[in-house]
Protein backbone atom coordinates (compact mmCIF):
# COMPACT_ATOMS: atom_id res chain seq x y z
CA UNK A 1 0.00 0.00 0.00
CA UNK A 2 1.42 3.23 -0.91
CA UNK A 3 1.71 6.85 0.76
CA UNK A 4 -1.34 8.29 -0.64
CA UNK A 5 -3.20 5.28 0.01
CA UNK A 6 -2.53 5.03 3.30
CA UNK A 7 -3.40 8.84 3.89
CA UNK A 8 -6.78 8.04 1.68
CA UNK A 9 -7.42 5.39 4.53
CA UNK A 10 -6.66 7.60 7.16
CA UNK A 11 -8.52 10.33 6.21
CA UNK A 12 -11.58 7.71 5.35
CA UNK A 13 -11.58 6.38 8.94
CA UNK A 14 -11.17 9.59 10.27
CA UNK A 15 -14.47 10.81 8.46
CA UNK A 16 -15.95 7.46 8.92
CA UNK A 17 -15.29 7.88 12.80
CA UNK A 18 -17.08 11.39 13.36
CA UNK A 19 -19.87 10.10 11.67
CA UNK A 20 -20.14 7.21 14.40
CA UNK A 21 -20.21 9.54 16.33
CA UNK A 22 -22.94 11.98 15.71
CA UNK A 23 -25.12 8.77 14.73
CA UNK A 24 -24.65 7.74 18.35
CA UNK A 25 -25.38 11.31 19.91
CA UNK A 26 -28.41 10.98 18.22
CA UNK A 27 -29.34 7.33 19.46
CA UNK A 28 -28.35 8.75 23.13
CA UNK A 29 -30.69 11.63 22.77
CA UNK A 30 -33.45 9.12 21.61
CA UNK A 31 -32.89 7.17 24.91
CA UNK A 32 -32.90 9.83 27.15
CA UNK A 33 -36.31 11.26 25.35
CA UNK A 34 -38.37 8.25 24.78
CA UNK A 35 -36.09 5.69 26.89
CA UNK A 36 -35.52 3.65 23.13
CA UNK A 37 -33.45 4.30 20.33
CA UNK A 38 -34.79 4.50 16.98
CA UNK A 39 -34.41 0.85 15.20
CA UNK A 40 -33.05 3.08 11.94
CA UNK A 41 -30.28 4.93 14.14
CA UNK A 42 -28.82 1.45 15.63
CA UNK A 43 -28.50 0.30 11.98
CA UNK A 44 -26.84 3.17 10.79
CA UNK A 45 -24.33 2.58 13.61
CA UNK A 46 -24.54 -0.76 12.85
CA UNK A 47 -23.21 -0.09 9.30
CA UNK A 48 -20.85 2.07 10.03
CA UNK A 49 -19.47 0.32 12.40
CA UNK A 50 -18.77 -2.34 9.61
CA UNK A 51 -17.37 -0.07 7.53
CA UNK A 52 -14.60 0.97 10.52
CA UNK A 53 -14.01 -2.62 10.84
CA UNK A 54 -13.50 -3.04 7.31
CA UNK A 55 -10.94 -0.29 6.97
CA UNK A 56 -8.82 -1.28 10.07
CA UNK A 57 -8.44 -4.96 8.68
CA UNK A 58 -7.04 -3.41 5.26
CA UNK A 59 -4.94 -1.41 7.29
CA UNK A 60 -3.91 -4.23 9.37
CA UNK A 61 -3.19 -7.01 6.31
CA UNK A 62 -1.58 -4.25 4.12
CA UNK A 63 0.93 -3.89 7.58
CA UNK A 64 1.20 -7.82 7.67
CA UNK A 65 1.80 -8.38 3.96
CA UNK A 66 4.57 -5.91 4.00
CA UNK A 67 6.25 -7.11 6.62
CA UNK A 68 5.38 -10.87 6.03
CA UNK A 69 8.84 -12.36 4.80
CA UNK A 70 9.24 -13.71 0.80
CA UNK A 71 11.52 -16.18 -0.43
CA UNK A 72 14.43 -15.67 1.70
CA UNK A 73 14.27 -19.26 2.55
CA UNK A 74 14.50 -20.21 -0.67
CA UNK A 75 17.08 -18.14 -1.88
CA UNK A 76 19.33 -19.11 0.87
CA UNK A 77 18.06 -22.88 2.36
CA UNK A 78 20.88 -24.78 3.07
CA UNK A 79 21.92 -27.80 0.31
CA UNK A 80 20.47 -30.32 3.19
CA UNK A 81 17.26 -28.07 3.07
CA UNK A 82 16.38 -28.35 -0.01
CA UNK A 83 17.52 -32.18 -0.28
CA UNK A 84 14.93 -32.45 2.72
CA UNK A 85 12.23 -30.50 0.57
CA UNK A 86 13.00 -32.37 -2.19
CA UNK A 87 12.31 -35.72 -0.27
CA UNK A 88 9.51 -34.60 2.02
CA UNK A 89 7.30 -33.49 -1.67
CA UNK A 90 8.47 -36.86 -3.70
CA UNK A 91 6.47 -38.37 -0.51
CA UNK A 92 3.41 -36.15 -0.53
CA UNK A 93 3.30 -36.83 -4.20
CA UNK A 94 3.78 -40.48 -4.54
CA UNK A 95 4.56 -42.34 -0.80
CA UNK A 96 7.99 -43.41 -1.70
CA UNK A 97 9.75 -43.05 2.14
CA UNK A 98 13.05 -43.84 0.73
CA UNK A 99 14.78 -40.69 0.18
CA UNK A 100 13.36 -39.32 3.37
CA UNK A 101 14.78 -42.60 5.59
CA UNK A 102 18.26 -42.19 4.02
CA UNK A 103 18.34 -38.32 4.82
CA UNK A 104 17.38 -39.51 8.53
CA UNK A 105 20.33 -42.00 8.93
CA UNK A 106 22.86 -39.21 7.92
CA UNK A 107 20.93 -36.09 9.34
CA UNK A 108 22.55 -34.68 12.90
CA UNK A 109 18.28 -33.73 13.91
CA UNK A 110 15.73 -36.71 13.28
CA UNK A 111 13.26 -36.78 10.08
CA UNK A 112 10.93 -39.32 11.46
CA UNK A 113 8.93 -38.63 14.19
CA UNK A 114 9.14 -41.42 16.62
CA UNK A 115 5.14 -41.75 17.01
CA UNK A 116 4.78 -42.37 13.20
CA UNK A 117 4.92 -40.37 9.90
CA UNK A 118 7.49 -37.33 8.91
CA UNK A 119 8.28 -34.50 10.30
CA UNK A 120 7.43 -31.50 7.64
CA UNK A 121 10.66 -29.46 6.46
CA UNK A 122 11.84 -26.15 8.28
CA UNK A 123 10.94 -24.28 5.93
CA UNK A 124 7.22 -25.21 5.73
CA UNK A 125 7.16 -25.07 9.62
CA UNK A 126 8.02 -21.23 9.52
CA UNK A 127 5.56 -21.21 7.07
CA UNK A 128 2.81 -22.62 9.37
CA UNK A 129 4.13 -21.18 12.49
CA UNK A 130 3.73 -17.60 11.09
CA UNK A 131 0.80 -18.51 9.24
CA UNK A 132 -1.05 -19.45 12.79
CA UNK A 133 0.92 -16.27 14.43
CA UNK A 134 -0.63 -13.81 11.92
CA UNK A 135 -4.28 -14.81 12.83
CA UNK A 136 -3.56 -16.13 16.85
CA UNK A 137 -5.14 -12.82 19.00
CA UNK A 138 -3.43 -14.71 21.72
CA UNK A 139 0.01 -15.71 20.67
CA UNK A 140 0.22 -11.96 19.83
CA UNK A 141 -0.61 -11.15 24.11
CA UNK A 142 0.90 -13.93 25.84
CA UNK A 143 4.26 -16.35 26.18
CA UNK A 144 5.37 -18.36 24.02
CA UNK A 145 7.61 -21.02 24.74
CA UNK A 146 9.03 -23.93 22.40
CA UNK A 147 10.26 -27.44 23.70
CA UNK A 148 11.70 -30.32 22.61
CA UNK A 149 9.30 -32.57 24.99
CA UNK A 150 6.29 -33.18 26.18
CA UNK A 151 5.69 -30.86 28.90
CA UNK A 152 7.27 -27.60 30.47
CA UNK A 153 7.94 -27.05 34.12
CA UNK A 154 7.49 -23.33 35.51
CA UNK A 155 7.74 -22.03 38.69
CA UNK A 156 5.25 -19.96 40.18
CA UNK A 157 5.42 -17.66 42.67
CA UNK A 158 2.53 -16.64 45.04
CA UNK A 159 4.20 -14.10 47.17
CA UNK A 160 6.40 -10.97 47.46
CA UNK A 161 10.54 -11.74 48.90
CA UNK A 162 10.85 -8.83 51.36
CA UNK A 163 12.54 -5.93 51.06
CA UNK A 164 13.03 -2.64 52.66
CA UNK A 165 15.74 -0.11 53.23
CA UNK A 166 18.62 -0.08 55.95
CA UNK A 167 22.21 0.97 56.50
CA UNK A 168 25.58 -0.40 56.99
CA UNK A 169 25.41 -1.07 60.69
CA UNK A 170 22.05 -1.39 61.15
CA UNK A 171 20.16 -5.50 61.54
CA UNK A 172 17.75 -6.84 58.74
CA UNK A 173 14.35 -7.51 59.08
CA UNK A 174 13.67 -11.52 58.79
CA UNK A 175 13.45 -12.47 55.08
CA UNK A 176 10.69 -13.44 53.76
CA UNK A 177 10.24 -16.40 51.61
CA UNK A 178 8.43 -16.73 48.65
CA UNK A 179 5.76 -19.31 48.12
CA UNK A 180 6.94 -21.40 45.54
CA UNK A 181 4.53 -23.60 43.25
CA UNK A 182 6.39 -26.30 40.40
CA UNK A 183 3.28 -26.14 37.76
CA UNK A 184 3.52 -28.50 35.11
CA UNK A 185 1.91 -27.60 31.95
CA UNK A 186 1.29 -30.41 28.96
CA UNK A 187 1.64 -30.29 25.50
CA UNK A 188 -1.47 -31.43 23.68
CA UNK A 189 -1.90 -33.11 20.31
CA UNK A 190 -4.33 -31.43 18.04
CA UNK A 191 -4.70 -32.85 14.45
CA UNK A 192 -6.24 -31.77 10.79
CA UNK A 193 -6.37 -34.33 7.87
CA UNK A 194 -6.31 -32.36 4.87
CA UNK A 195 -6.87 -34.40 1.30
CA UNK A 196 -6.49 -34.12 -1.92
CA UNK A 197 -6.56 -36.01 -5.47
CA UNK A 198 -3.58 -37.57 -6.43
CA UNK A 199 -4.30 -35.92 -9.93
CA UNK A 200 -3.67 -32.62 -8.03
CA UNK A 201 -0.44 -34.08 -6.01
CA UNK A 202 0.34 -35.18 -9.52
CA UNK A 203 0.66 -31.50 -10.93
CA UNK A 204 4.22 -30.22 -11.47
CA UNK A 205 3.40 -26.59 -10.76
CA UNK A 206 1.69 -27.29 -7.62
CA UNK A 207 4.46 -27.35 -4.70
CA UNK A 208 3.03 -29.75 -2.42
CA UNK A 209 4.05 -28.78 1.04
CA UNK A 210 3.17 -25.23 0.19
CA UNK A 211 -0.64 -26.33 -0.32
CA UNK A 212 -0.18 -28.49 2.83
CA UNK A 213 0.67 -25.83 5.00
CA UNK A 214 -2.21 -23.63 3.93
CA UNK A 215 -4.31 -26.49 4.61
CA UNK A 216 -2.49 -26.67 8.15
CA UNK A 217 -2.78 -23.35 8.76
CA UNK A 218 -6.06 -22.88 8.98
CA UNK A 219 -7.45 -26.07 10.69
CA UNK A 220 -4.58 -25.74 13.84
CA UNK A 221 -5.17 -21.76 13.81
CA UNK A 222 -8.68 -22.53 14.42
CA UNK A 223 -8.30 -25.23 17.03
CA UNK A 224 -6.10 -23.38 18.50
CA UNK A 225 -7.50 -20.02 18.81
CA UNK A 226 -10.58 -21.77 20.54
CA UNK A 227 -8.94 -23.52 23.05
CA UNK A 228 -6.97 -20.67 24.41
CA UNK A 229 -9.73 -18.97 24.65
CA UNK A 230 -12.57 -21.65 26.14
CA UNK A 231 -10.82 -24.42 26.33
CA UNK A 232 -11.97 -26.94 29.14
CA UNK A 233 -8.17 -28.49 29.68
CA UNK A 234 -9.38 -32.00 29.41
CA UNK A 235 -6.86 -33.19 26.42
CA UNK A 236 -6.63 -29.30 25.41
CA UNK A 237 -5.09 -25.73 26.38
CA UNK A 238 -7.29 -24.44 29.40
CA UNK A 239 -8.21 -21.28 28.04
CA UNK A 240 -8.67 -18.07 29.89
CA UNK A 241 -12.77 -17.81 30.45
CA UNK A 242 -12.59 -21.36 31.41
CA UNK A 243 -11.37 -20.23 35.34
CA UNK A 244 -13.76 -19.51 38.44
CA UNK A 245 -13.94 -16.51 39.17
CA UNK A 246 -11.47 -14.92 41.82
CA UNK A 247 -7.90 -13.37 42.62
CA UNK A 248 -6.78 -16.62 44.24
CA UNK A 249 -3.98 -18.98 42.62
CA UNK A 250 -5.31 -20.61 39.32
CA UNK A 251 -8.62 -18.13 39.35
CA UNK A 252 -9.70 -15.08 37.22
CA UNK A 253 -11.15 -12.46 38.88
CA UNK A 254 -14.66 -11.53 36.67
CA UNK A 255 -16.43 -8.15 36.51
CA UNK A 256 -19.91 -7.97 36.72
CA UNK A 257 -21.68 -4.91 34.61
CA UNK A 258 -24.74 -4.54 36.19
CA UNK A 259 -26.84 -4.66 33.26
CA UNK A 260 -27.89 -7.96 31.71
CA UNK A 261 -26.20 -8.23 28.49
CA UNK A 262 -24.80 -4.87 28.43
CA UNK A 263 -21.03 -3.59 28.62
CA UNK A 264 -21.08 -0.32 30.82
CA UNK A 265 -18.98 2.21 31.34
CA UNK A 266 -18.77 1.90 34.87
CA UNK A 267 -18.34 -2.14 34.64
CA UNK A 268 -15.07 -1.38 32.11
CA UNK A 269 -13.79 1.16 34.21
CA UNK A 270 -14.15 -0.75 37.03
CA UNK A 271 -12.44 -3.76 34.92
CA UNK A 272 -9.29 -1.53 34.01
CA UNK A 273 -8.70 -0.30 37.62
CA UNK A 274 -9.38 -4.21 39.34
CA UNK A 275 -5.93 -5.08 37.96
CA UNK A 276 -3.07 -3.81 39.60
CA UNK A 277 -1.22 -0.93 38.37
CA UNK A 278 2.15 -2.86 37.43
CA UNK A 279 0.06 -5.08 35.01
CA UNK A 280 -2.36 -2.45 34.36
CA UNK A 281 0.43 -0.50 32.54
CA UNK A 282 1.04 -3.21 30.35
CA UNK A 283 -2.83 -4.31 29.79
CA UNK A 284 -4.15 -5.28 27.02
CA UNK A 285 -8.13 -4.94 26.04
CA UNK A 286 -9.34 -8.86 24.39
CA UNK A 287 -13.23 -8.49 22.69
CA UNK A 288 -15.35 -9.74 19.95
CA UNK A 289 -16.14 -8.00 16.75
CA UNK A 290 -19.58 -7.08 18.81
CA UNK A 291 -17.92 -6.50 21.70
CA UNK A 292 -15.99 -3.67 20.17
CA UNK A 293 -19.27 -2.46 18.84
CA UNK A 294 -20.85 -1.64 21.64
CA UNK A 295 -17.64 -0.06 23.13
CA UNK A 296 -17.38 2.21 20.84
CA UNK A 297 -20.45 3.49 21.83
CA UNK A 298 -20.14 4.38 25.29
CA UNK A 299 -18.83 7.71 26.81
CA UNK A 300 -17.10 8.47 30.37
CA UNK A 301 -20.57 9.23 32.65
CA UNK A 302 -18.37 12.24 34.44
CA UNK A 303 -16.42 14.05 31.80
CA UNK A 304 -18.63 13.13 28.39
CA UNK A 305 -15.88 12.02 26.44
CA UNK A 306 -15.76 8.58 24.64
CA UNK A 307 -13.89 5.83 26.48
CA UNK A 308 -13.06 4.16 22.76
CA UNK A 309 -9.86 6.15 21.24
CA UNK A 310 -10.22 5.32 17.31
CA UNK A 311 -6.69 4.37 15.59
CA UNK A 312 -6.27 6.00 12.39
CA UNK A 313 -3.45 4.06 11.55
CA UNK A 314 -2.58 0.39 11.68
CA UNK A 315 1.01 0.53 13.59
CA UNK A 316 -1.44 3.01 16.42
CA UNK A 317 -4.29 0.61 17.43
CA UNK A 318 -7.46 1.69 18.71
CA UNK A 319 -7.84 1.87 22.85
CA UNK A 320 -9.29 2.05 26.14
CA UNK A 321 -7.86 4.02 29.26
CA UNK A 322 -4.98 4.07 26.57
CA UNK A 323 -4.53 0.36 26.35
CA UNK A 324 -4.97 -1.60 23.00
CA UNK A 325 -8.04 -3.16 22.22
CA UNK A 326 -6.95 -7.13 20.52
CA UNK A 327 -10.36 -8.67 18.58
CA UNK A 328 -11.01 -12.31 18.87
CA UNK A 329 -13.52 -14.00 16.95
CA UNK A 330 -13.55 -16.59 19.74
CA UNK A 331 -14.55 -14.39 22.62
CA UNK A 332 -18.68 -13.85 22.90
CA UNK A 333 -20.32 -11.31 22.53
CA UNK A 334 -22.04 -9.61 25.02
CA UNK A 335 -25.13 -11.34 26.10
CA UNK A 336 -26.56 -12.38 29.75
CA UNK A 337 -23.84 -14.20 31.72
CA UNK A 338 -21.20 -14.11 29.13
CA UNK A 339 -17.26 -12.85 29.69
CA UNK A 340 -17.12 -10.83 27.08
CA UNK A 341 -14.11 -8.67 27.98
CA UNK A 342 -10.72 -9.37 28.97
CA UNK A 343 -8.27 -7.26 30.33
CA UNK A 344 -4.56 -7.74 31.27
CA UNK A 345 -1.20 -8.37 30.82
CA UNK A 346 -1.51 -11.65 29.05
CA UNK A 347 2.28 -11.90 28.34
CA UNK A 348 2.50 -12.17 32.46
CA UNK A 349 -0.93 -14.00 32.92
CA UNK A 350 -1.06 -16.88 30.44
CA UNK A 351 1.74 -19.42 28.86
CA UNK A 352 1.38 -21.11 25.42
CA UNK A 353 3.63 -24.05 24.76
CA UNK A 354 5.08 -25.61 21.74
CA UNK A 355 6.56 -28.93 21.10
CA UNK A 356 8.67 -28.81 18.02
CA UNK A 357 7.49 -30.38 15.01
CA UNK A 358 4.63 -31.03 12.77
CA UNK A 359 4.33 -34.98 11.93
CA UNK A 360 2.54 -36.11 8.81
CA UNK A 361 1.63 -39.45 7.83
CA UNK A 362 0.26 -40.21 4.31
CA UNK A 363 -3.28 -42.19 4.04
CA UNK A 364 -4.02 -43.09 0.49
CA UNK A 365 -6.13 -45.97 1.22
CA UNK A 366 -9.09 -44.67 3.69
CA UNK A 367 -11.02 -42.51 1.94
CA UNK A 368 -9.88 -43.33 -1.76
CA UNK A 369 -9.95 -41.69 -4.29
CA UNK A 370 -8.59 -38.84 -1.91
CA UNK A 371 -4.91 -39.56 -0.23
CA UNK A 372 -5.49 -37.78 3.43
CA UNK A 373 -2.38 -36.45 5.23
CA UNK A 374 -2.57 -36.98 8.90
CA UNK A 375 -1.06 -33.88 10.39
CA UNK A 376 -0.28 -33.73 14.06
CA UNK A 377 1.08 -30.59 16.38
CA UNK A 378 1.24 -30.50 19.82
CA UNK A 379 0.79 -27.47 22.10
CA UNK A 380 -0.29 -26.48 25.71
CA UNK A 381 -1.63 -23.45 27.10
CA UNK A 382 -1.98 -22.53 31.27
CA UNK A 383 -3.09 -19.10 32.68
CA UNK A 384 0.59 -18.28 34.53
CA UNK A 385 1.11 -16.93 38.18
CA UNK A 386 3.57 -13.87 38.19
Amino acid sequence: MSLIEITQKVNQIASVWEQFKVANERRLAEIEKRQTADPLTLNQLEKINSVIQSYEEKMQRAEVSSQRPGSEFKASASLGDREHKNAFNTYLRTGDEFSLRNLNKKALSTISDSDGGFFITRGGIDMVVEGINEYSPMRGLASVTTISGDALEVIEDFDDAYTGWTQETESRGETKTPILNKKIIQVHEMYAQPKATQKLLDDSSIDAEEWLSGKLIDAFMRMENSSFITGDGAGKPKGILSYANGTTANTVEQIISGEKGVITPASLIKLYYSLKENFAVKGKFLMSRAAVQACRMLKDPTSGQYLWQQSLESSNPSKIFGCEVVQSADMPAPRDGSLSVAFGDFAAGYQIVDRQGISILRDPFTDKPFVKFYATKRVGGWRAKR
